[in-house]
């Protein structure tokens, strides 16, 4: 698509025609897609003529150790006498579509097809609402049309708008769009040098406008949110280790997936650990794996397990959020333990075998963790130095729990432990005070408008 394509169509129409172009384009999280989809916004920003004429003010950021050499793209519209800019800023990657489904035919086949899905599902007559919707020729359809294809196209579109209606432009406009959000959020977390170095020019950045999609809360829900903000997040990881045994001597050991699954049970989905924030939706953490470590079939327990959760962060620091994690798993820790030793003992007096055997289980942190190595003679800097130049390829999120058992290897510890520890992503917190000039311009448009019954929010969690 060129620009020329869409010249002659009103500003909607050109949202439509680019997010159904965008939509063409699979550029599935971890693909070549992502590399694609940057290169066709690449030369539809630069095939307009204002950056026909300023050719240098539209460029791509190469993403560093990038196997796939996935980029970011930027467009600096600028508007003379004033260094004031507001960002818009979006992502082109996505999900799978492994989630299409089989009918006569495997529908991801046409996932990237807006037009052939809409033709599906207007004879779909197995969700109504669905087949409504595609007939009503008001909603399209594809992967990444709301996640967030249509977003990128919002902010193409106003940029080409503002090119044409330069005096209406009252700041400079920086387009940029993201690759690798939807896991370790590579692209913007790589941008940030760009950004700082555009501020170090001088451009003054006043606001950022990120156009991902907002939905109904519940069923009917007419309201239309607007987030001054985004919730952060932080990877809560849980190193669980525990003493394997036969499965003839169970109660001698101490199971791994026990220690996990109460973890689990205490912070999963738990609201009683999070913030409480008036008229905000406030997430409980949420667990993303919970595997034991066992790599085949054999008959002792389970010594090792692994656990991570999502954490959404508020207005807490990361700090007190992972404190009352950390509490929450010691009292988890405390009723392993407490159940091992009145099960052992229930054990023992039906058996009548005398024995008395320790089910304690330490529970710390990273630090604690590294400090306990220390006290003991240990060079922790050398040993996580070791294991850094012999691991190659890895997994950003196992990489923490490949190191402890490293270091538990090189230190010959045994004991039974957890140890909790921060993974990759962390993002955090944010979102403009209330008597911020943003959150004041944001107030006064909300009442121009009200019959789109716009609702503020300063935490966006998708």
């Amino acid at each position: 698509m060129k620009f020329e394509t869409i010249e002659a169509y009103n500003l909607p129409e050109r949202i439509e025609a680019i997010s159904k172009y965008l939509v063409s384009i699979l550029s599935v999280n971890g693909t070549s897609g992502e590399v694609a989809v940057a290169d066709v916004i690449y030369k539809l920003v630069k095939s307009v003529p204002y950056f026909k004429e300023h050719s240098r003010r539209v460029w791509q950021q190469a993403l560093e150790q990038d196997s796939l050499k996935r980029k970011n793209n930027f467009a600096l519209l600028k508007k003379e006498g004033t260094k004031q800019t507001v960002i818009l800023h979006s992502h082109m990657d996505t999900v799978g579509v492994e989630d299409y489904g089989l009918w006569s035919f495997t529908l991801k086949e046409i996932a990237h097809d807006s037009d052939a899905l809409q033709a599906f599902f207007k004879t779909y007559d197995e969700d109504p609402l669905i087949q409504k919707h595609a007939q009503s020729g008001d909603w399209l359809f594809g992967r990444g049309i709301l996640d967030m294809k249509s977003g990128d196209a919002v902010n193409i579109a106003t940029i080409f708008y503002y090119m044409e209606h330069m005096d209406e432009l009252p700041c400079n406009l920086l387009l940029m769009t993201n690759a690798v959000e939807e896991n370790d959020h590579t692209g913007v977390i790589q941008a940030s040098s760009e950004l700082l170095r555009l501020r170090q020019e001088g451009y003054d950045f006043k606001a950022a406008i990120n156009t991902d999609f907002i939905s109904p809360s519940y069923e009917g829900d007419e309201k239309k949110y607007i987030y001054t903000g985004a919730a952060g997040k932080m990877l809560t990881c849980f190193y669980i280790k525990g003493r394997e045994t036969h499965v003839g001597s169970c109660l001698m050991g101490i199971d791994a997936t026990l220690i996990s699954s109460a973890i689990n049970l205490k912070i999963n989905t738990n609201l009683d650990l999070v913030e409480t924030i008036s008229n905000e939706e406030i997430l409980p953490s949420s667990a993303l794996l919970q595997r034991d470590c066992k790599d085949f079939y054999n008959v002792q327990t389970s010594k090792r397990a692994n656990l991570y959760f999502n954490t959404f962060l508020y207005e807490k620091s990361a700090d007190a959020v992972l404190q009352t994690l950390l509490a929450a798993s010691k009292e988890a820790v405390q009723e392993v333990t407490t159940n091992y030793e009145e099960r052992f003992k229930l054990y023992t007096e039906r058996s009548d075998i005398h024995s008395n055997i320790s089910h304690d289980i330490v529970v710390m942190t990273f630090d604690e963790y590294l400090a306990r190595l220390a006290k003991k003679g240990y060079d922790t800097k050398m040993l996580i130095s070791s294991f850094l130049n012999q691991i190659k390829d890895y997994d950003k999120r196992e990489v923490g729990f490949q190191l402890i058992d490293y270091l538990e290897a090189k230190t010959q510890s045994d004991e039974a432990k957890v140890v909790v520890f921060l993974g990759p992503p962390f993002c955090p917190h944010n979102y403009t005070d209330s008597d911020s000039e943003v959150d004041q311009a944001l107030e006064q448009m909300m009442t121009e408008f009200p019959e789109q019954n716009f609702v503020k929010r300063c935490f966006f969690h998708f």
